[in-house]
């Protein structure tokens, strides 16, 4: 492979995408993450810069295909007919006289691939060349192995391929049979590899680095799982979480909440000119008279969005109104209510009552033409919306939302409407979750109450992972609970049972379990409901907002004087709900809701905040400063 890739502008490229996914769990290959990005998205990268422009086949999810930058046309050719169908349809298409196909599955092509296809091609006076590399079959002897979905073809082949097609033909190495063909030999075979299954994009995963999380553990010092600090817990669990990186296109209006996936940048300036910031005259600055009162003759009047030809001279102003161009050589604006005098066409200007430069907002003051206007990774707020629209954009390219499966493990648990025999409670928790996965704009998997029963759990949590990203269980993991819940977790994939340094919340579990292909992060929280939403909180929710690709710093902490003294032992984080308030003075002020049980749920009702003690925290005292999160904006 060369380090530098050469450009044709007689070649376009077309990336053969409109598979079934069958072997992908019916799930596009272009759209599998893969280090970073999609499959497609790296086979772009690649082909890019050695091709006029590119085209993806692809007959399903073509919003998110589109959401690459590149044009997407689905087969002519109904019926899935094969690579083939693509082929027909990206010559149909083709504004070159040359076109070159590669897989979405290919991420490793080679950046020579065009300029040697081409050469062949020229040189052998073909219609079509094609790549082939030598590999060696089970006896080990060398043998020729062509790629023909790794072709240059001449646009003026296409009669043959109809006519091939028309027969009935559907092989992709059969239809140049009444062509002249050029064979290319590539010394790297491992270039032109797919990734045809899971398996094989997870092994390829594991073999660019992706880290176990005993890989994590092992980088930490005096790491023990039966006292593990708040942040080490912490630490660890932002070190193993990966994003996923799938992307799709939607509306602006449907943006609110949503993680952009690539820079909103500029296409224009933002004010596109110079323009007024008040309703009055504009002028020259230079003409003012710091001493003596300054009478400028008006010519007319110039308005937001009408184009103006007035050309102010020396002696002269013209009427403005706000947002109006400012007319060539005026560079200040006197606001109409600061006037000395107006008249019905002259205004005059007392002595330093503005000074050269007021009021006058520049070209791109806001935003200048190619520079970015959010970053990836912000969440869309509604100002975002209102600032995106003013860029004339109507659509972004956003991260796939997110989904998170959740369920209640225990024979004690009752749903909403069912009546309670002694010893049972109502789910709770389940409520919690579902507002607090709600507020962080991602798809619900709602799966109910598991009861304690190993059958049950297994085929639950293999349920879950092979519908979601994440997911997230209440119960089933503190001291003295069943022994097959864990031996489950554990089983399913690489989990860690921790007691953390904490209160409320020591017990959970965290790790990544696999069912049929299918992989998805695990977060095994408490049963308490108090401590189930701590642990959501300051665990969980870090790592989803990871998951989601958002740019998310750590939490925002304001300091409030403490109402009363508060018991803290050092050695633990405590996590306790509070009242913040302002007093008279501004002085932000915080009491404690009164019993601070994990079982205790109404004092999170309550409560506005939780104030964060510390592992080296001890007593506070009445009128000690202590950190405070607020529960308001908490996404």
């Amino acid at each position: 492979m060369t380090s530098s890739t050469t450009s044709y502008d007689d070649v376009s490229g077309l990336i053969l995408a409109g598979g079934r996914g069958t072997r992908m769990g019916r799930v596009d290959k272009g759209l599998q993450p893969f280090r970073g990005a999609t499959m497609a998205a790296h086979v772009l990268r690649r082909l890019a810069p050695q091709v006029r422009s590119v085209t993806i086949n692809a007959n399903r999810n073509e919003e998110s295909y589109a959401a690459l930058g590149v044009a997407v046309r689905a087969d002519e050719l109904t019926g899935f007919e094969g690579p083939l169908a693509g082929l027909q349809t990206g010559l149909r298409h083709c504004d070159t006289d040359l076109l070159v196909t590669a897989p979405c599955d290919s991420p490793f092509l080679p950046q020579d691939l065009v300029q040697r296809l081409r050469e062949a091609l020229v040189t052998q006076e073909a219609d079509l060349a094609l790549a082939v590399t030598m590999e060696a079959d089970e006896t080990g002897a060398a043998h020729k192995q062509p790629h023909p979905v790794f072709s240059l073809i001449r646009k003026s082949a296409l009669p043959h391929l109809d006519a091939y097609l028309a027969e009935g033909g559907r092989r992709m190495d059969g239809w140049h049979k009444s062509i002249k063909v050029a064979e290319v030999l590539f010394n790297d075979a491992a270039a032109f590899r797919n990734i045809n299954t899971l398996a094989e994009l997870q092994h390829e995963e594991q073999a660019n680095g992706a880290p176990t999380l005993q890989d994590v553990v092992s980088c930490l010092s005096g790491y023990d799982p039966h006292a593990v600090p708040v942040r080490q817990a912490q630490h660890i669990i932002r070190e193993f979480i990966q994003p996923v990186r799938a992307v799709e296109k939607v509306a602006l209006r449907a943006a609110l909440g949503r993680v952009l996936a690539a820079d909103i940048v500029s296409p224009i300036s933002v004010p596109a000119h110079d323009n007024s910031a008040m309703d009055g005259f504009a002028f020259a600055g230079d003409q003012l008279d710091t001493e003596h009162p300054t009478t400028l003759q008006a010519i007319g009047a110039v308005y937001a969005g009408r184009p103006s030809d007035l050309r102010p001279e020396r002696g002269q102003c013209v009427r403005i109104m706000t947002g109006g161009v400012m007319p060539p050589g005026c560079d200040t604006v006197l606001p109409q209510e600061l006037a000395a005098g107006i008249t019905e066409d002259s205004v005059t200007i007392a002595p330093r009552t503005i000074k050269t430069g007021d009021n006058r907002r520049f070209r791109g003051e806001d935003l200048m033409e190619g520079s970015p206007a959010l970053k990836a990774g912000r969440i869309v707020r509604p100002a975002d919306l209102g600032l995106i629209a003013s860029l004339g954009i109507a659509e972004v390219a956003v991260r796939r939302r997110l989904r998170v499966a959740f369920f209640s493990t225990g024979d004690e648990l009752r749903s909403i409407g069912e009546p309670l025999a002694a010893g049972c409670v109502y789910d709770s928790n389940r409520y919690t979750l579902h507002g607090m996965l709600t507020r962080l704009g991602v798809e619900l998997v709602d799966m109910g109450i598991v009861p304690d029963d190993p059958a049950a759990l297994e085929a639950a949590l293999r349920d879950a992972c092979e519908s979601a990203d994440a997911v997230i269980t209440s119960g089933g993991v503190s001291v003295g609970a069943a022994d097959y819940t864990k031996q489950i977790m554990a089983t399913l994939g690489d989990v860690t049972f921790w007691t953390i340094g904490m209160r409320p919340g020591r017990p959970m579990a965290f790790g990544k379990i696999r069912s049929n292909g299918h992989s998805a992060f695990l977060f095994g929280l408490p049963g308490n409901p108090v401590a189930v939403m701590v642990t959501f909180y300051f665990f969980a929710r870090h790592a989803l907002l990871r998951m989601m690709g958002a740019s998310a710093g750590d939490d925002l902490l304001v300091q409030a004087r403490s109402f009363g003294p508060i018991r803290k032992k050092p050695g633990r984080t405590e996590y306790q709900r509070g009242i913040l308030t302002v007093n008279a003075d501004g002085a932000r002020e915080v009491r404690i809701t009164g019993s601070q049980g994990s079982g205790i749920l109404r004092s999170m009702s309550e409560a506005n905040c939780m104030v964060v003690l510390p592992d080296e925290q001890g007593n506070v005292a009445a009128g000690d400063l202590v950190d405070v999160l607020l529960f308001e904006g908490l996404v």
